[in-house]
């Protein structure tokens, strides 16, 4: 379950991924600077920290007519390791200032992802403190996925591959997962998660996972 606040942010997450998409090899922009109207925020969809501490969220955002996969990670604290990997930081009027990080440089996210896309379960539901009540916030963003069998497997020890425009390959000691920048419409890999949205009918293939072992 993610708990959600009532609460401004300063830049907004549509400012903060408008001034870092240039910076990406996959972005439509190239070094182009990125105008705020020129991106639209399609939906997201987050999972849940098991302990609690990470928000992880992706978001699916239109820009140049191209669909893509933007996974972000919010912290309360700075990360040395993944300096690199900042995307920007914001003011939340709730909780202060939080670092935002590329979910696919965060073991916590890379974890998570991985085991939503073995199992197709682990999207959180977004609840909220309404006037002491909880509400719930439902995402527009509906996953679905599955296909792993065969017992247990490890979802940490990734490591990144390659990342070209259409696919970041990350891989550990038995799995390997595939994340789509652009995703696009079609059939449910064998071991993978879709997507899909009010106004999107047929869903988008935003991941799968490959066992190199069984082939």
């Amino acid at each position: 379950m993610a708990l959600l606040h009532r609460a401004t942010l300063s830049p907004t997450k549509a400012e903060v991924i408008s001034a870092w998409l240039p910076t990406q090899p996959w972005s439509p922009h190239g070094d182009g600077a990125v105008e705020l109207g020129s991106i639209e925020l399609v939906g997201a969809y987050r999972f849940d920290d098991p302990e609690g501490r990470v928000g992880l969220e992706v978001h699916l955002v239109r820009t140049n007519d191209v669909l893509l996969q933007v996974p972000l990670v919010y912290r309360d604290t700075a990360v040395d390791s993944m300096e690199a990997h900042l995307v920007g930081t914001m003011e939340h009027s709730a909780l202060g200032r939080r670092w935002v990080y590329d979910g696919l440089s965060d073991p916590v996210f890379i974890g998570m992802l991985a085991a939503a896309t073995l199992t197709g379960t682990g999207q959180a539901i977004g609840m909220v403190d309404n006037a002491g009540r909880w509400t719930l916030v439902p995402t527009p963003v509906h996953l679905e996925g599955g296909g792993w069998f065969h017992g247990p497997v490890p979802v940490d020890g990734f490591a990144p591959v390659s990342d070209d425009d259409t696919w970041a390959v990350l891989r550990n000691d038995r799995l390997e997962l595939r994340v789509a920048h652009r995703p696009v419409a079609g059939e449910r890999p064998p071991i993978g998660l879709t997507a899909r949205w009010p106004g999107q009918l047929e869903p988008v293939v935003i991941a799968e996972v490959l066992d190199p072992g069984e082939s």
